[in-house]
């Protein structure tokens, strides 16, 4: 039995034949058309690596081979035969590798407008073209300049930027990981109760009303009320609250959260899509879907380079073919052009040639590949160019509270005897939890096994529902508990009155320790600060960054944890549907917002922001929805991947600007501009030009190695 991963229908993996393995996993549809929506992002990123393959494969050999025979490497009078050899291998990248950037530049083009399609389109046609030319001319017995070709040039570039697209392709590949991760999550079965008998069904056929039985350790199959049983559920992956719920008859029981310690039976109240696991993952898609793609830098530069370049292409053919040419024949004689038609064609193919950078295709590849390794040296893991771009713009970070900004599990705080030290009675409270598998409990062993303390088995151990625990430590009788377990044990609490007051005004939950009928102490549990999140806050205000706190605990827990961070901002009581909006109304201000989140009720405002960062110790959904992820849990890499992102940034700013500049400063050779000191483009000279910005361009992308985070 299985789920069809994109509509969610009920699948019989026994008979049907409509099955995708992707990254080792198998996965059933119920249709051609779910099958092919789930499979075509994996088509694409198996196309791309075929033209990579055939671009680079052919690409770089040509580049050696030309070089070689530039500088006389081999016999000069292998030009001509080479050059045969270079269109035979060059053609299939130029019309098959290639192909997308036609199709782009003609939606360009009926739009109205010029990107890097365009750019790569007309500079790639005019270098295979004009090679094409110089290679075919001589066997119709036409002579021509200077036989040196860019095969190589065209066939370089073309593999490049889809090496560029095809670290795109990951990147959504991993948002779409994010949702099958979040499907994974529902139980696949059931345990349902019909004419009194215990059933196991597949999850798509509990119906509303259906009563469910649900046994400690595992997931709650869909959105329900308690009907029967005491238990405590793990609520954390939905609504942030770090500390399980107590949930008893009557109470309401969230899907996909897990049964911690007792039996429970549940009437279902909301099934398939309506449930709160299926609305986040509708809020992720809709986040995903509704976020404007970036535009490139490179393209905006394009949008007004490439219409300059071509008009000066013709320009120059044209001022060549009317005047140009009788006023400089003699240059251009030297240079084997003959006739005005020769002189304007070569100084239109120059340009053209000449304007379209070799290094651009690895302008922002090449920072971005330093700029990564270096932040996975540090603990980031940046996963594109899309979010280093947003990054180093952010005006407003957002941190979720539990396991981001504190540790995300409860632990004690606070020790507080009325008679005796503060070590006996967490020695108490720790040897009657022993038994108890209550994660308040296993705060409060936790706590006193850390401390060394010597801890006693205890005997008649019973946890009473809602209350509290009670059990023999020696010879003390124990309780441990709230204020009503003490009410009915007849014990007063006058004196803890204030101390209890206090911790609960910290957002600490309070717990009550009696033994042999008198109160001892208070011991407060409570999910506690990271350790650098204070220096982490400080630091992001000092960048100019405002700091805010978003989270679905009460607000008094919320305030309390912010007054010790140092965040001002507070959203509280924020529930899993509401955090993308929260996101939003801050966007809808003006700010560029990213957010920083480790669960899985956090992935619909990470997928929201401008930029997502997921904490590496929270959830699989949360880490792919996540455009930043840090590796270490550790808040203060917050800060370095802003540094990071705002110095990678300027380097790809830098790298454009040399992946332009030499090839920009050569377009009045090429056209011509100084035909008047008898110079005019020679080729060796527009390759020299090209492989100087490459390297150039790879260079200064190195510099990057010696960043380090200035915290």
């Amino acid at each position: 039995m299985a789920t069809d991963p994109v509509c969610g229908m009920f699948v019989d993996e026994a008979t049907s034949r409509l099955t995708a393995v992707v990254r080792g996993r198998t996965y059933y549809f119920c249709s051609e058309t779910c099958l092919e929506t789930f499979t075509a992002p994996e088509k694409e990123m198996r196309r791309l690596k075929q033209l990579i393959a055939l671009s680079l494969g052919i690409g770089f050999p040509l580049f050696v081979a030309a070089l070689g025979l530039e500088l006389g490497w081999w016999l000069s009078g292998l030009m001509e035969p080479a050059n045969v050899a270079f269109f035979v291998a060059a053609t299939p990248v130029q019309f098959i590798a290639g192909r997308r950037f036609y199709r782009g530049t003609w939606d360009a083009v009926r739009n109205r407008s010029a990107n890097m399609d365009v750019l790569i389109a007309i500079g790639t046609s005019a270098a295979w073209g004009y090679s094409a030319v110089v290679t075919w001319l001589p066997f119709a017995g036409v002579a021509v300049p200077d036989p040196s070709t860019y095969y190589d040039t065209a066939a370089v570039i073309i593999g490049l930027i889809l090496l560029g697209k095809f670290f795109e392709e990951i990147a959504k590949g991993r948002a779409s990981d994010a949702i099958r991760k979040l499907l994974d999550l529902a139980p696949r079965t059931a345990r349902v109760v019909r004419d009194g008998k215990e059933e196991e069904i597949p999850i798509e056929l509990v119906q509303v009303d259906d009563v469910l039985v649900v046994k400690p350790g595992e997931r709650v199959p869909v959105d329900g009320t308690v009907v029967d049983g005491f238990s405590a559920l793990d609520e954390s992956m939905i609504t942030g609250e770090s500390i399980p719920v107590d949930k008893k008859a009557g109470d309401t029981a969230i899907g996909a959260t897990i049964n911690k310690t007792g039996l429970l039976r549940i009437k279902a109240t909301r099934v398939g899509a309506d449930t709160m696991l299926n609305q986040i993952i509708k809020l992720v898609e809709d986040a995903q879907v509704a976020r404007a793609p970036i535009q490139k830098l490179a393209d905006r530069v394009a949008a007004v380079f490439v219409p300059a370049v071509i008009a000066v292409a013709v320009g120059a053919a044209l001022f060549w073919y009317f005047v140009g040419y009788s006023w400089f024949a003699p240059v251009a004689a030297g240079y084997g052009l003959n006739n005005a038609v020769t002189a304007s064609l070569f100084i239109m193919v120059a340009v053209l040639i000449i304007a379209c950078p070799c290094a651009l295709g690895i302008a922002t590849p090449a920072a971005i590949m330093v700029g990564t390794g270096k932040g996975a040296e540090n603990g980031l893991l940046i996963k594109g160019g899309e979010y280093l771009e947003k990054a180093h713009k952010l005006t407003t970070v957002v941190f979720d509270k539990t396991g981001t900004l504190t540790k995300g599990r409860p632990s004690v705080t606070d020790v507080a005897p009325f008679s005796g030290t503060p070590d006996e009675a967490l020695r108490l409270a720790a040897s009657a939890e022993k038994g108890s598998e209550h994660p308040l409990g296993d705060a409060i062993v936790r706590a006193a096994t850390e401390k060394r303390l010597a801890l006693e088995d205890p005997r008649g151990f019973e946890a009473i529902p809602g209350l509290g625990v009670r059990a023999q430590v020696g010879t003390r009788h124990v309780l441990l508990g709230n204020r009503k377990l003490m009410a009915q044990a007849g014990i007063p609490i006058d004196v803890a009155g204030p101390t209890l007051e206090r911790f609960e005004v910290e957002g600490k939950t309070a717990m009550l320790l009696a033994a042999d009928g008198a109160l001892t102490g208070v011991i407060a549990v409570a999910d506690t600060l990271k350790e650098h999140s204070v220096e982490a806050v400080r630091a992001l205000k000092g960048m100019g960054v405002e700091v805010v706190m978003l989270t679905g605990d009460n607000r008094r827990t919320a305030e309390a944890i912010a007054r010790q961070a140092g965040v001002d901002v507070v959203l509280a009581e924020v529930l899993p549907g509401q955090k993308a909006e929260k996101i939003r109304e801050l966007q809808s201000q003006g700010k560029v917002v990213a957010m920083v989140g480790d669960g899985i009720n956090d992935a619909p405002a990470l997928a929201q922001s401008d930029v997502g960062i997921a904490i590496g110790s929270g959830t699989d959904v949360a880490i792919e929805a996540g455009g930043i992820v840090l590796i270490k849990d550790d808040p203060r890499d917050v800060v370095s991947s802003i540094q990071l992102s705002r110095r990678t940034v300027g380097k790809i700013r830098q790298n454009l600007f040399w992946a332009f500049f030499y090839n920009t400063a050569l377009i009045p050779v090429a056209a011509g501009a100084f035909a008047f000191a008898g110079l005019l483009m020679d080729p060796i000279l527009a390759g020299a030009a090209m492989g100087f910005s490459s390297v150039s361009v790879v260079m200064n992308s190195m510099t990057l190695r010696r960043f380090r985070p200035r915290l």
